[in-house]
């Protein structure tokens, strides 16, 4: 038994005590709970000791102790205990780094994954602009001037999203970022143009893989094509592209390296790359306790294996501001090999998030979410709209501040948590939230997440 904790049945959604333990003969850590009414759940969260030859972090060298930082504003009372009194509680232990604002439930694509059930035949009406403008001003009040995202389903079925840009950049947030599929950007040529006038900084684009198979197997068609579109034009708006890939085993964790490489050759616009192992909530053709999960060490692993020339283990590095096992990060230097694009990689104390071997007392998690906001809206940002107000001195803030946009690339993956994976303590220290009609805020996670059969934990998205 390696460490104590709290989940949930995914049957019934009942709170449970959890254990992480190692299995001897896999030497994979997994996490253990027993519902007296439905029996033992076990699930891998952390392979090691390597993967394929290559070292990964152990599970204990990965931890990363820090102190809270509650909100100052919460808006609901402890009442049943995390995770049903979300709003944010006086509990929780992370105030808001991105806050999302899901402006449809529509959709232009009806993937085989997708984590809102969007592009089905019947869906909510799309919240009214003084909704959605609500939703901002309770997020900015509680959150203060956080990185948002603008997201769904698929915002840009929206024919007022260029308004509702407007509106998240009239209130000051740090970083105003789009999540979308990229089909309109890629069909209008001058769509990336016009969001960037309203305000717009980022595109968070969809992008499963370097070929179409996985984009078959997991969006339902061929996507590569309009995705390169959708990039170009961008490119030509002089907006701030991130690519991110869903990754499921035995479909697209073979082509991390492949994926990279092409990253790189996109060309600066694309700012970096970013891996979700894919968390089962939403719609998926798996049952939920045989669905094909991976690690973050094995997406760590699969990295330096498949792109060695790009990365190595030692760049790879654990978050300052969420729960260390949600997430990892490296961030970059662009050069040009002889032979094509290439990476550095930035000599910082864990670039944006200080190493904890370098201090002798835990780092608060206040400082981690504003290092965390910082850095994302200086990286991810368009061109000509860094401020360089950062009002943080060390050396790699001043690579951010003075480096050209061309010169930076991040990777960096991420580790959602679903009903059979959900750890409390985990939920307590997420930084991504989202913004309710009703003026609550809940980590997207828990937002998202359903039972086997596909019972809401928080209801509808309402």
């Amino acid at each position: 038994m390696l460490r104590r904790t709290r989940s949930l049945c995914p049957v019934c959604l009942r709170r449970l005590d959890a254990v992480y333990e190692r299995d001897a003969a896999t030497h994979t850590v997994v996490l253990r709970k027993v519902c007296p009414e439905h029996g033992v759940f076990c699930v891998p969260v952390w392979s090691e000791p390597e993967q394929g030859g290559i070292p990964v972090p152990d599970f204990a060298d990965w931890s990363r102790p820090k102190t809270p930082s509650r909100p100052k504003h919460p808006a609901t009372a402890v009442r049943k205990g995390c995770p049903f009194d979300c709003g944010l509680c006086p509990e929780h232990g992370q105030h808001t780094c991105t806050g999302l604002v899901e402006v449809t439930l529509r959709c232009d694509m009806a993937c085989p994954v997708c984590y809102a059930k969007a592009g089905e035949q019947t869906v909510p009406p799309d919240p009214a602009p003084e909704n959605i403008a609500a939703r901002m001003d309770a997020l900015r009040s509680m959150s203060g001037p956080c990185n948002l995202q603008i997201s769904g389903g698929e915002p840009t079925v929206r024919e007022d999203l260029p308004s509702l840009v407007a509106l998240a950049r009239e209130r000051g947030f740090g970083l105003v970022q789009l999540n979308t599929n990229g089909l309109r950007l890629a069909r209008e040529p001058e769509y990336a143009a016009l969001l960037r006038d309203a305000g717009l900084d980022s595109v968070y684009l969809q992008w499963d893989g370097a070929g179409d198979a996985s984009f078959a197997a997991l969006r339902g068609q061929a996507c590569l094509d309009f995705k390169r579109r959708a990039v170009e034009n961008c490119a030509r708006a002089g907006l701030g592209v991130v690519l991110v890939a869903t990754l499921v085993r035995g479909v697209n964790d073979g082509e991390v390296g492949d994926l990279l490489r092409l990253a790189l050759r996109l060309g600066p616009a694309v700012r970096g790359l970013h891996f979700q192992p894919a968390a089962f909530f939403g719609r998926y053709p798996w049952h939920l306790m045989d669905a094909p999960r991976l690690t973050l060490p094995e997406v760590m692993a699969a990295l330096a294996s498949q792109a060695p020339e790009f990365v190595s283990p030692g760049h790879l590095h654990p978050p300052g501001c969420e729960h260390e096992l949600c997430s990892f990060s490296a961030v970059y230097r662009r050069v040009e090999w002889e032979h094509g694009p290439g990476l550095e990689p930035v000599s910082s104390p864990a670039a944006c998030c200080p190493s904890p071997a370098l201090r002798t007392v835990p780092p608060s998690a206040a400082e981690g979410a504003r290092a965390a906001r910082q850095f994302v809206a200086l990286h991810w940002n368009s061109a000509g709209r860094e401020s360089g107000k950062s009002g943080i001195a060390d050396g790699f803030d001043r690579f951010l501040a003075q480096a050209g946009a061309e010169q930076r690339f991040t990777l960096s993956g991420m580790a959602f948590q679903d009903a059979l994976s959900l750890d409390l303590a985990r939920v307590r220290g997420c930084c991504i939230h989202v913004a309710r009609a009703d003026g609550r805020l809940i980590p997207f996670c828990l937002h998202n997440l359903t039972s086997a059969d596909g019972m809401r934990l928080h209801g509808d998205f309402s």
